[in-house]
């Protein structure tokens, strides 16, 4: 049995919107991201545990709110106060996330098949983020990540990159081509390319 993705059936590739005459690199780039490993870990409020002294593929779990810590591999999202987004392409990870978290002071559960991933790529990519979030993307930096919504829809805001600006967008799977439709749209106006 195979996973088919939430935009399998919508996501199209091509050049579409105001792209004539541009250069493909002043384009922005929509991808649908597959195949990542996503654990949601949630320590409990009666957990003693300090959580900074625990690595996960060698990476700290950050306190700091908007906090991203990566390596080639893994990404850990703060997505709240005691709680975190891992998000791998590694499958390994998990065993090492079983291993260290105790089940009397963490809940981690696996969301890898619960969201839809768009990968918006360019220099006018915060632009469109603005057409449809209330979050102020000029204080948003590299390794920042935000939980917001987006025309209406609950998502994560993961900055990968600041040059070009590099943005994955998580949402719920059953919001994905809505989500989808919606980015798309906001992106006809500086042309962009469907990777």
């Amino acid at each position: 049995m195979s996973t088919i993705s939430a935009l399998e059936n919508v996501h199209q590739k091509g050049q579409f919107g105001d792209y004539e005459g541009k250069s493909e690199n002043n384009l922005i780039k929509i991808s649908e991201i597959k195949n990542l490993f996503i654990y949601q870990v949630v320590q409990y409020k009666n957990s003693s545990v300090i959580c900074e002294e625990i690595k996960i593929d060698n990476l700290n779990l950050s306190s700091k709110p908007l906090s991203v810590e990566n390596n080639q591999n893994t990404r850990i999202l703060w997505n709240g106060p005691r709680n975190w987004l891992v998000i791998t392409t590694q499958k390994e990870v998990f065993f090492e996330i079983d291993k260290k978290f105790e089940q009397g002071d963490f809940a981690v559960t696996d969301i890898s098949h619960s969201k839809s991933i768009i990968e918006l790529e360019g220099y006018d990519a915060k632009e469109v983020l603005k057409k449809g979030c209330p979050f102020n993307f000029n204080d948003l930096y590299k390794n920042n990540c935000l939980n917001s919504t987006f025309n209406g829809m609950s998502i994560i805001v993961d900055m990968i990159d600041d040059k070009p600006d590099k943005f994955r967008i998580f949402a719920l799977r059953s919001f994905g081509e809505s989500l989808y439709h919606s980015i798309t749209d906001s992106s006809l106006e500086f042309g962009y390319i469907g990777k």
